[in-house]
């Protein structure tokens, strides 16, 4: 934390989070120590050199996985040639490994370390969330296994593979016609379930311990677990969460 008046400081008393300006975006370089990851960059609405230009800056300037989101095929290839063009002017920066399926772009992937998720579908429409759930929480370090296409249609798709769902750390459940599924699932589980609509149906659940992110968004899933287990591996650790600075003159008790 920087002392109130010195470099970093807002002149107020509150320390700035590390922060680089770009001119059309600021990148937030604080957000591995509070979050266990680089800031993430959503694609849509972003030119090619804007993406690598961000990119470039997280690589350079943070540590552990750098992704990109909802980034088209066509996109992928234009921001490669951005950093391909950047590469000889002299940066150092890598191509990264891009998924098609689910539109990913992926630089220093983490190494999995123990925790598991269990990304369980519907049916097969429901395949494109599941390949960017899927994607995400294996960058994040996650080690992922998939159940797809276990609605309660055939209820007993489901129950043939309960327990190897259960063995997970947490469940990410994607489905769209069959919104019943996320319900099902918390009920024979003992985990966190993460529920995924999708954009052909939304879902409610009387089950405990079930939460909710975005529609289509397996993004959100994925990172619904990391905060998961980067909050579990702080405990571990024995690092007590980040609590927000005291206001100056406020004293915080011990």
């Amino acid at each position: 934390m920087t002392e109130a008046g010195g470099p970093g400081d807002d002149g107020g008393g509150q320390a700035v989070p590390p922060a680089l300006p770009l001119g059309f975006a600021t990148v937030d370089l604080d957000r591995p120590r509070r979050q266990g990851l680089p800031e993430v960059v959503y694609a849509p609405g972003k030119q090619p050199a804007e993406i690598a230009a961000i990119a470039a800056a997280l690589l350079g300037r943070t540590s552990g996985p750098v992704l990109v989101t909802r980034l088209e095929p066509g996109a992928a290839a234009e921001v490669a040639q951005e950093l391909a063009a950047a590469q000889k002017q002299g940066a150092e920066v890598a191509a990264g490994s891009y998924d098609a399926r689910a539109r990913l772009l992926c630089w220093r992937p983490a190494r999995p370390d123990g925790w598991r998720v269990a990304v369980v579908t519907a049916g097969t429409a429901d395949g494109p969330v599941a390949d960017e759930a899927a994607a995400v929480a294996s960058a994040t370090g996650l080690q992922v296994a998939e159940f797809r296409d276990v609605g309660v249609a055939g209820l007993h798709r489901l129950l043939a593979v309960a327990g190897d769902i259960a063995a997970a750390d947490v469940v990410i459940v994607i489905a769209g016609m069959e919104g019943a599924l996320a319900s099902a699932v918390a009920g024979l589980v003992g985990v966190p379930v993460v529920a995924v609509p999708t954009s052909t149906a939304m879902m409610t659940s009387c089950a405990a311990g079930v939460c909710v992110v975005n529609i289509d968004s397996g993004f959100g899933a994925a990172m619904t677990a990391h905060r998961l287990a980067f909050s579990m591996r702080r405990r571990a650790a024995g690092l007590r969460p980040r609590e927000p600075d005291a206001p100056p003159g406020e004293m915080r008790c011990p």
